[in-house]
């Protein structure tokens, strides 16, 4: 048997390095009828904000080739909602539930984070400083050290527990970010969020979003991804979970070899809602083959 626990620091394991992506995968009930959502390693929750948000215009999603262009703008129905009426639903899984937290103020941030901290049952936190499809908060945090360091370390000061931080890809210096958010107290560092990207309706000479711009994912970023978190996990200590683009079990163990702890698995759901189980299961299938005994063993060796 292969050891696939995972140790993301401040008490944070994982019984496996497979999560989910904020924004793919709903509340996790949602999915329950078509994977044992306890084989997990953990889900991450919709993105989540102090008061609710309607989100962004339709239309909000376009197709692109080897990926889809999104601009939903972060709805949700706050924090409270979260609490009162999804929790108590989720809460007795054997799986960790980490909570995608956003928010348009340094103090909308501390405060939803202050909210959760009542859940025995969530042991952390993904911090969203990388949202391109807000206008207020989000990724204008994510793309300055300064800003990015103000928002962590409010959130550090307002929640005791494990803080995943995720950063934008839509920066200069990817390492800069990285080791500004760990200086300001992050446990662990996700990336990559979104690309900022652009599709044209040619018959109708308009955007194919209503925003113009929105965040593109899927397999065609995930060079760009395995890129920057191989940078990132050469650049800080805490640990690293890399997302953009992973489908099969090979495309996470290019992240894990280059430096990821964990990954993420986000647009592949809405292809396939079993897509968690598949790249669970190659990897495991790669180890025993290999004779890898442990998945620490092949995590950063390029």
């Amino acid at each position: 048997m292969v050891n696939l626990n995972v140790n993301l620091g401040n008490g944070f394991t994982l019984k496996n390095p497979v999560l989910t992506a904020s924004g793919t995968f709903g509340f996790g009930e949602e999915y329950a009828p078509f994977i044992n959502l306890e084989r997990l390693g953990g889900f991450i929750v919709k993105g989540t904000t102090l008061e609710p948000r309607e989100g962004n215009p339709y239309p909000r999603m376009a197709e692109t080739p080897s990926g889809m262009l999104n601009a939903v703008g972060l709805q949700n129905k706050g924090v409270d909602y979260f609490i009162n009426e999804i929790y108590p639903r989720i809460a007795g899984l054997d799986t960790e539930i980490v909570v995608n937290v956003s928010g348009k103020s340094v103090e909308d941030y501390a405060e939803t984070a202050r909210r959760l901290s009542a859940l025995e049952k969530i042991h952390a936190i993904e911090l969203n400083i990388s949202c391109p499809n807000v206008k207020q908060g989000g990724m204008a945090y994510g793309t300055t050290c300064d800003g990015a360091s103000e928002v962590v370390s409010a959130m550090r000061t307002a929640w005791p527990r494990h803080l995943m931080v995720k950063l934008s890809p839509n920066v200069t210096s990817i390492s800069e970010i990285a080791l500004a958010v760990e200086a300001a107290g992050a446990d662990s560092i996700s990336l990559i969020n979104t690309l900022l990207g652009m599709a044209v309706d040619v018959e109708r000479r308009r955007p194919c979003l209503s925003t113009v711009t929105g965040g593109l994912s899927g397999p065609a970023v995930r060079p760009v991804a395995v890129r920057m978190v191989w940078q990132v996990a050469k650049a800080v200590k805490v640990p690293v979970v890399g997302l953009g683009g992973i489908v099969t079990g090979r495309d996470a163990l290019e992240f894990i070899m280059a430096g990821a702890s964990a990954v993420q698995v986000g647009t592949a759901n809405f292809i396939n809602p079993e897509a968690t189980m598949l790249v669970l299961d190659e990897i495991s299938d790669f180890c025993e083959r290999h004779g890898v005994r442990d998945i620490a063993e092949i995590r950063g060796i390029i």
